[in-house]
Parts: C-alpha cells; sequence; structure tokens
C-alpha cells in the first residue's frame, strides 16, 4: 500500500507519526506545491518520495491512497481529482464546505468505486468508544440530557490560515468544533435538530474568528442537551473539561481529554479508564481506513456519516447570529 501525503504541515506530521506507528510496512511518499517543503518533509518522516504539485502525487500509478491535508477550500478540488484518477481517499475534516459538495464527491466516489474517509479522528478515541459502550449497557438508564463542554483559551497567530474563513470554510466552531458536534452525535442517540447561539464577538489579538458558539440540541429518544464551545474562555487547570450524560438512573461524568470516565448509577459508582493507548484516536481511524480499502467495505467514518453532521452544522449557522456588544452610557 502506498500513501500520497497531499499538505505538509503540522497535520500531516501527526498523521505521518501515528500511521508509522501502527503500520511500518505502508509506503509514504509527499507532495507539496513547493518542493523543497515535500522533500524535507519526507526526510523528517523518513518518507519514500516526495512530488512538487499535488497532481504529480495523484497521478502516479504507483500511489494507491491520498490522505488531504490542506486547508478545507482546496479539500473538494483534490477529492474529485484523486477520485478520477481511482485513488482512495482520507480527507481531514471538516471535509467540504457545503452538503452540494459532499453530493458531488458521494456521486464520484460511487462512479470511481474507491474508499472515501473522513479524518474525523475523535470517532475513533477509545473515550468515545467507551462512551457509546456504556450507553448501549444502558448503565444510567434512559438519557434525558446531554453537556458538552469544550473550553480553553488558545489563539491562532495572525498568519494562520484558520483567521481566512475562505481557507476554513467557517470561523472556530466550523473548523474545530465539528469534533465536538460529531462526538455528541455519534453516542447512540441521533439528534434531530440543533440551534446555534453565539456570544458577543471578540476580535482583539492576533487570532480574529468568531470563536465561540453555544448549541442546543434534541435526540431522536427526546433527550436534550447543550455543546458549550470557546477558545476564548480559560478551561480549570490548563485543559481539563468535564462533560455528562444524564440518565433516569445515573450520570456519566467525562473529562473531555478522554483520561477517566466516572459512571453513578444503580450500586458503587465506579471509574473508568478509557485507555491513553492511541488516545487520539488516528491509529484506529487508519486500520479503519486500511481495512475497507483492503475489504472493499464502507469505513466508519464514511461520507454519510460526515454528511449527518454537516446537516446539523447548517442548522446550527442558519440560527446562529453573534450578539451585538451592549452600549455602555
Amino acid at each position: 500500500m502506498h500513501i500520497a501525503f497531499l499538505g505538509c504541515g503540522f497535520i500531516a506530521g501527526v498523521h505521518s507519526r501515528h500511521l508509522k506507528a501502527l503500520r511500518d510496512d505502508v509506503v509514504r511518499s509527499y507532495a507539496s506545491r513547493d518542493g523543497s517543503k515535500a522533500e524535507a518533509c519526507c526526510r523528517r518522516y523518513l518518507g519514500a518520495g516526495s512530488y512538487d504539485s499535488y497532481t504529480a502525487a495523484i497521478e502516479d500509478p504507483a500511489v494507491d491512497a491520498v490522505v488531504i491535508a490542506v486547508p478545507p477550500r482546496f479539500h473538494l478540488d483534490l477529492t474529485l481529482q484523486a477520485l478520477a484518477a481511482d485513488k482512495h481517499v482520507l480527507v481531514e475534516k471538516p471535509a467540504y464546505l457545503r452538503m452540494e459538495d459532499y453530493e458531488r464527491v458521494r456521486t464520484a466516489r460511487d462512479r470511481a468505486g474507491r474508499v472515501v474517509l473522513v479524518g474525523e479522528n475523535d470517532h475513533y478515541k477509545p473515550l468515545a468508544i467507551c462512551l457509546r459502550r456504556l450507553l448501549r449497557e444502558g448503565v444510567i438508564g434512559e438519557m434525558v440530557f446531554a453537556h458538552f463542554t469544550t473550553l480553553v483559551k488558545r489563539f491562532k497567530r495572525a498568519d494562520d490560515w484558520r483567521n481566512d474563513k475562505t481557507m476554513a470554510g467557517g470561523d472556530a466552531f466550523f473548523e474545530e468544533g465539528i469534533h465536538w458536534l460529531h462526538l455528541a452525535n455519534s453516542l447512540g442517540p441521533v439528534m434531530t435538530e440543533a440551534r446555534g447561539f453565539q456570544p458577543a464577538a471578540s476580535r482583539d489579538g492576533s487570532d480574529t474568528r468568531i470563536k465561540s458558539m453555544m448549541v442546543a440540541f434534541r435526540y431522536d429518544n427526546s433527550a436534550v442537551g447543550a455543546l458549550f464551545y470557546s477558545r476564548e474562555v480559560p478551561s480549570l487547570l490548563r485543559g481539563l473539561r468535564v462533560s455528562k450524560l444524564f440518565g433516569r438512573a445515573g450520570i456519566i461524568s467525562f473529562e473531555s481529554n478522554g483520561a477517566v470516565v466516572l459512571v453513578r448509577g444503580p450500586g458503587v459508582p465506579r471509574l473508568v479508564l478509557p485507555g491513553f493507548r492511541d488516545m487520539r484516536g488516528y491509529q484506529a481511524m487508519y486500520r479503519d481506513f486500511l481495512g475497507a480499502i483492503h475489504e472493499d467495505r464502507a469505513p466508519e467514518m464514511s461520507l454519510e456519516t460526515a454528511m449527518a453532521d454537516q446537516r446539523l452544522m447548517d442548522q446550527i449557522y442558519a440560527t446562529a447570529e453573534p450578539a451585538t456588544p451592549a452600549v455602555t452610557a
């Protein structure tokens, strides 16, 4: 299996390290619009070769699959090029900017008969797997409320591409909050409606994005919930964030990075450790990608799964308008 990385930024390095740790026999190569950058990336991650354009990698008959690790603005065109060249595709999240983009990719995927996996690594992390298992087992009975919190004060540099909405496709919640929206929508109960609320925007400093969003939602089992997302609000103890699932028979409290889960249900409360190995889920994601290719099946994070998240994202932004700062006399 030969996988070419399209893009040589930070996230390509994250993918490379996890893929190498999982399968050392997968051939990895690197492509960039800057040939010297591709060569440097290839040396750093012990790749097999480099390309001075994305097209060169896509058109190489030795390449079986590509990983699209560039800003979201370029995802659609590169995916369509890769599928036209009969390549399998793993595309970073958020995969595409509009629902019609997903539809175009689905048509191209079905025509090519290739695998497309959306790189939502949080779907595969031990925390998500643990939460899905606990809910299936009914440890808290019928779920009533869900409360997700992801707050941290972490600004981007002025020259970061995420500050450009035409590159990122949207603000902080669209580009990064999709992780949390997917987690909330992948635990078993399915969201049927979601509404967004944004506080007054602050554009001070180098990070000019709108950085906060609150989402209220309802599940198909009639449970309701809220997701609090911000990249401008300090968190407890430098990143410690606690979320909870409330049921009629108990509560699941979990540390949002995935270190610990506390289950309080019938009987004695218990502490569950989801697992520290592959804590971010990248190796499990690649295991699914390679398995889907070899077994000719759909991956767990398929286009259809990502499209369900995009429908919710569309609802959120259709209802969310930043509040106007109060004017004091």
